[in-house]
Formats: structure tokens, sequence, C-alpha cells
């Protein structure tokens, strides 16, 4: 059972987030809401945030005063592919980076609608590239990402791996949209579950973020691909959300195809449920079970 503060986070975030009509949003005016929110969220005690810019585009370093050298995470924040930034993900991200004892990069990659696919994939892998060039090693670096940074993620890695890039050492990947198309399961018998999302609010995200012949792609919809090859996950995912399926499915293309795959699915939860790790017990265990694993990687 899920405790009071999950129940009350739930009820009062579901409240917000079904407000946003999708179809007919105004992402300006939504991007300032998310950002002057985002702006109230406190960063984990010492952590340090270093501003910088990395091919042109705005990331932060988020450095705890205990990290172990050497080691990095690149974390690529969701909304979307329309929405989020430093200011909506640095409270969350900062507290993993706390508890694995990891420097952190949280970069701002380009949005959909003004960006299409595969804009957000070319900014992941270019800023990987980067790290590489400046002298990490692929297996000192970890990948993470949620909802549409999750499935971002994998899109990424799936994009290095036929490049013949060096892989990073595992991922983790919190609630991933891995399926822009909305064929999984969980999309029908989570539909009265899920407090945040409907349905109907798939097809217009999917054609923010790219043309209608392309939902179909494996670097659009990660679920659809071929994962030979690719890093061992980590993918925690409630279980209350319509996105479950997303999860389960790429889960079990890890185990087919080999790869080492931990996937846990949380009771009562929902969509990044992890975002709200100083109000909720359940978070801040997720969270927990994120730094052991990418603790373990290393």
């Amino acid at each position: 059972m899920s405790s009071l503060r999950a129940k009350f986070f739930r009820s009062v975030s579901g409240a917000l987030v079904r407000r946003i009509d999708v179809t007919n949003a105004d992402l300006v005016k939504i991007r300032r809401m998310w950002k002057r929110i985002g702006r109230l969220l406190v960063t984990a005690f010492r952590v340090r945030v270093e501003p910088d810019e990395i091919n042109g585009l705005y990331a932060e370093w988020l450095t705890p005063k205990n990290h172990v050298d050497g080691k990095l995470l690149l974390y690529l924040h969701g909304g979307g592919y329309v929405i989020g930034g430093c200011d909506m993900h640095r409270q969350m991200v900062s507290h993993i980076a706390r508890a694995a004892r990891i420097r952190t990069l949280l970069p701002e990659y380009r949005l959909a609608p003004e960006h299409k696919f595969p804009a957000a994939i070319d900014d992941a892998v270019a800023i990987y590239r980067s790290l590489l060039e400046m002298g990490m090693k692929p297996e000192d670096i970890i990948f993470a990402g949620d909802s549409a940074g999750g499935g971002l993620t994998v899109a990424t890695m799936l994009a290095l791996r036929d490049a013949g890039d060096p892989l990073p050492a595992a991922a983790v990947l919190l609630s991933p949209f891995l399926d822009v198309t909305g064929s999984g399961e969980s999309v029908r018998t989570r539909v009265d579950r899920d407090p945040w999302f409907h349905p109907d609010d798939l097809p217009p995200i999917a054609d923010y973020y790219c043309e209608p012949h392309q939902h179909r792609f494996p670097l659009v919809s990660p679920v659809f691909a071929d994962v030979e090859g690719l890093s061992p996950a980590l993918i925690q995912v409630g279980d209350d959300e319509l996105l479950l399926s997303d999860s389960e499915r790429l889960a079990d293309h890890y185990i087919a195809a080999g790869i080492d795959v931990e996937l846990q699915v949380w009771p009562e939860m929902w969509h990044v449920f992890q975002m709200f790790t100083i109000k909720m017990p359940e978070a801040r265990r997720a969270i927990k079970k994120i730094a052991a694993y990418i603790q373990s990687r290393f």
C-alpha cells in the first residue's frame, strides 16, 4: 500500500497535469510555467551546480561533494520531447547524483516541435562523443533518462551502436516513453488507474515529435528496435501508468537478446514518481535503488 504522502501527491499532481489540453497546448506558456515551478525546487544538499555549454547546448554539471572521481552519469531529461530542462529536473537528478556519489551532466537538448526527430538524438550523440573527446572512457559513463528522456536514452544507444561507437557501461530508465504509437496493452488496462495521462494524449505528442510515417521507426519507438549489443539496464516504472508496457516489452527484448536487465515495477506508483524525492518515501527508496545499481555497474 502506498504512503499517505504518495496518495496526496498523486492526487495533487494528477489534478495539475490533467488540466493540460495536449492537443491544443500553448507549449511556450507551458514551458514557462514548468520553468517557474522548477525554480522553486531545491537542489540536493552538498551538490555543486556548474552551468556550461557543450556543442552549443546549455548544460549543468551536478557534482556531489563525496563523488567518485572519473565516473559520470549523463542524464537526459523527460518532458514528451516538447518541454523540460535543467530547472524542471535539477532537483531529482541532484538527489540521484548524491545518492550514487557520481558527477552528473544534465544537458538541454533541442525540443520539438521546433526541432523534430532526429534533432534530440543528434544532440545526445554529440554530447556523448564530446565527453569521450574530453578523455572520458565509455566504461566510466552511465546513461539515464526519464519518460521521453528514457526513450531518448535507448535511441541514443541504438544510434551509437549503429555508427560503431563504443557504448556506455549501463543505462537507467525511469518510466521510459518507448512507443509513440501507444500500442502497449497497459494503454488500455491502466487507463482508469493512471492519475496523469489518457490514451488521447499520446497521438499529439507523437506528432509534435516526428512525422506520422516515422512513428514506428526504431529510433522513435525503441520497442520496435533490435536491441542486440545494447548496454545493460535498470528500468523503474509505476504499475499504474499507461506506459508500463513500454518498459515490460523492452525488458523482454533485452532478455531475448541475452542482455542483463533489471525491471522494477512499483505498486500504486505513477509516471516518474521519483520526481517527488523529498516528498515521498517511495521516491526516496527508488532513488536508493538507482544509486545501488549505478555503483554496482562500476
